[in-house]
């Protein structure tokens, strides 16, 4: 793409990012979905970025905090949560430490289950049942993300509450999702794009946040692990599965 001397490159993901980063300091770069840009080092500040590097992130510093609260509202005293993650990528640490800081503002004790591979989820699944986790919170990782059937179906069988901020987790079984709305990302994106075609500069394009979130319920996953939803929480649900 530098070669071809492009206008602009839209790159999904804080890797991508940071590897169109390492490749150009010139061509404008509009990141479409990615962790943290300025704890990854390739923003200054979300209000002044500077450099070449714009466009929207996933980052809500109390995205944590509202799905641990999500599950203690469905989960009737609800006291430790297991959090299945991976430490293979700095920025899954910094979500784990959110999470922590989270979790000792709701009073909450944390139960670490970090898988590398897939071959690590039934005994990270084993554990959270020997400690007797009451709920489960999953962190974005890509060993996370490919096998979320797999997670869904073994939550079901542990009988364990289960939340993600992926819609597609609860469309695969499982019990609720409250995340970013992916799609009104790429499009803020795209306004990024446009703004930049038409002569402005990225570093004069502060970085946005999300503002938009989707909350979505599975009441049949609910039913087999025998858990009612609170009807409050049906009543904010973008989606409910039935």
């Amino acid at each position: 793409m530098i070669r071809l001397k492009v206008d602009v490159i839209v790159a999904t993901g804080t890797p991508t990012a940071q590897r169109a980063k390492q490749a150009t300091s010139v061509i404008p770069i509009v990141i479409a979905i990615g962790d943290d840009p300025v704890e990854m080092g390739l923003i200054a500040s979300l209000a002044h970025p500077g450099g070449n590097v714009t466009g929207v992130t996933t980052l809500a510093t109390e995205l944590r905090g509202k799905m641990l609260e999500l599950l203690k509202e469905v989960v009737p005293r609800l006291r430790r949560i297991a959090v299945l993650w991976s430490p293979v990528d700095p920025r899954f640490v910094l979500n784990f430490k959110e999470s922590e800081a989270a979790a000792r503002s709701l009073g909450l004790q944390l139960q670490s289950l970090e898988v590398r591979g897939p071959d690590e989820l039934e005994s990270a699944f084993r554990a959270a049942t020997k400690e007797r986790a009451e709920a489960l919170i999953m962190l974005r990782a890509p060993v996370i993300n490919a096998h979320l059937k797999r997670i869904a179906d073994m939550a079901i069988k542990s009988r364990i509450p289960a939340i993600h901020d992926d819609s597609v987790f609860v469309e695969s079984g499982g019990l609720i999702s409250y995340g970013t709305d992916f799609p009104h990302l790429y499009r803020r994106a795209a306004h990024y794009v446009d703004r930049i075609l038409k002569g402005t500069k990225p570093a004069d394009l502060p970085v946005e946040q999300p503002t938009r979130f989707e909350l979505t319920v599975n009441l049949k996953t609910a039913k087999q692990i025998g858990l009612t939803i609170p009807q409050r929480v049906l009543t904010r649900a973008d989606k409910v599965i039935k």
